[in-house]
């Protein structure tokens, strides 16, 4: 049975700085989305990526812990659904609107891929933009930074608790993380799949507009037995939109390498796309965003890619 409740929190200062707090207008309000009986996906206005809740036999695992500020109401709402303690916080990857919340969670096992690892220790600014992201972790002496970290694959738990991590390569950046919740045939991309869209490649953490293609197609080839996506932003999706996800980004990517071949500009090749008759289902593309991966794949091909 699928259920939506509402929590409004108000969030006091506690261990996250005084500027996140005041960047927050009003209450900080999760909507939770019950998928199954002990998996739910928590979201706000304002708070950033999807968060996914599983409650296993003696504890929580948690995938992402939203914006500056949002740990706070997310274990308070986790304390409304179970009585079970929260012990793993599973990162998808780096960027602030995901990872922000952890300093929130007290004896817990931060787990991430370990280039991600390696970029919440710098949180560097994103592509397209010049200002650092808000960086938590300066203020926490570095809690909630990953303390566990894998490269491949990994497994946490057994049986109908298990929870399998899995990489296959560079996309949004460079250390995107699927978590499937086997048991369940449900899995989280992070902004991997952050919905459909125009993706966003951020190339200063890694990400990729070469390589996306083939990590998303890696992936749908080699998770079994999933049947629902939590996405990094939108709604859930089902594991043909991931193949469907996959091919989109191919021919966006084939797009920019025609565009080049023929000697046009960046600003050309992003002018002259449109979103295919075959993708009008998708989001309305933004035109800078846009631009912006199209510079990104070019600045690969240029580089030898």
């Amino acid at each position: 049975m699928k259920r939506s409740i509402v929590l409004a929190l108000l969030v006091g200062v506690g261990a996250v700085s005084l500027a996140a707090v005041a960047a927050q207008d009003g209450p900080m309000e999760i909507e939770v989305e019950q998928l199954e009986d002990n998996l739910y996906v928590l979201r706000g206005q304002g708070g950033g990526g999807n968060t996914a809740v599983f409650v296993t036999t003696d504890g929580v695992v948690v995938v992402d812990s939203k914006n500056p500020g949002w740990g706070a109401p997310i274990l308070e709402a986790i304390g409304e659904l179970t009585d079970n303690p929260v012990t793993t916080l599973v990162n998808t990857h780096s960027h602030h609107d995901h990872v922000s919340g952890n300093v929130a969670f007290a004896d817990v096992q931060f787990v991430a891929h370990e280039t991600t690892k390696a970029n919440m220790e710098v949180m560097r600014p994103y592509t397209g933009r010049t200002e650092p992201p808000v960086n938590v972790f300066a203020d926490s002496d570095g809690h909630g930074l990953p303390t566990i970290t894998f490269s491949d694959r990994m497994s946490l738990g057994s049986g109908d608790d298990r929870v399998d991590l899995y990489y296959f390569g560079r996309g949004h950046t460079g250390g995107d993380a699927w978590i499937a919740f086997p048991a369940l045939r449900t899995l989280h991309a992070g902004d991997v799949f952050l919905g459909q869209r125009v993706p966003f490649l951020d190339a200063e953490n890694g990400g990729s507009g070469v390589d996306i293609p083939d990590t998303l197609q890696k992936a749908h080839d080699n998770i079994e037995g999933i049947d629902t996506i939590i996405t990094g932003h939108s709604s859930q999706m089902t594991w043909a939109d991931l193949n469907e996800w996959a091919a989109f980004n191919r021919d966006f990517l084939q797009v920019v390498r025609d565009g080049r071949a023929e000697g046009k500009s960046v600003e050309e090749i992003a002018a002259g796309w449109s979103l295919p008759e075959a993708y009008s289902h998708y989001d309305a593309p933004n035109a800078a965003g846009v631009q912006r991966n199209v510079q990104v794949i070019v600045d690969e091909l240029e580089g030898g890619q």
